[in-house]
């Protein structure tokens, strides 16, 4: 599943980088050569950039990238660390199931007014779901990690205790 998943996020981050590259410049040389800006292009890309913005996240919670304040973390012990890993991994999971259910409701929003984007006349549901996929992929990965941290913590504190 973790390797799927992996695959699935850089996939993702790959397809979406690429199509903002390859838009924006070209919208840049039609502005430059044509003097015609292409009107889809700003479009497109704000949407792709919240996809890339939340499987990033998703690829930085599973590799432990995010930046945190870890002196009070580091301080603790045995079961008190275990306890505050349990709390992190759940507040953090509890986020992003808030965060992405609600995105679904904006979805759900989208489809039954039948909204579309200015620029294409596209479903603006089709962008505004990376919103709850992006989430799902964060709960995912923050579920991993943290059943992995407090599997770390358990051998640290079998090792210890067997020393």
């Amino acid at each position: 599943m973790s390797r799927v998943l992996l695959y699935a996020e850089y996939t993702i981050l790959a397809l979406s980088l690429a199509i903002m590259s390859v838009i924006t410049f070209a919208n840049v040389i039609s502005r430059f050569i044509f003097n015609f800006s292409i009107s889809f292009t700003e479009e497109v890309t704000i949407n792709l950039f919240v996809l890339l913005t939340f499987v990033g996240a998703s690829l930085g919670i599973y590799q432990r990238a995010h930046l945190g304040f870890s002196l009070i973390y580091e301080k603790f012990k045995g079961v008190n660390k275990l306890i505050l890993t349990l709390f992190i991994g759940s507040i953090v999971t509890l986020f992003f199931v808030a965060t992405g259910y609600y995105g679904f409701e904006i979805v759900q929003s989208q489809m039954g007014r039948g909204q579309t984007t200015p620029a294409l006349g596209w479903p603006q549901w089709v962008f505004t779901l990376s919103l709850p996929i992006g989430c799902a992929f964060c709960v995912i990965r923050t579920i991993e990690v943290t059943i992995n941290n407090v599997k770390d913590i358990k051998n640290d504190n079998a090792s210890v205790n067997s020393s």
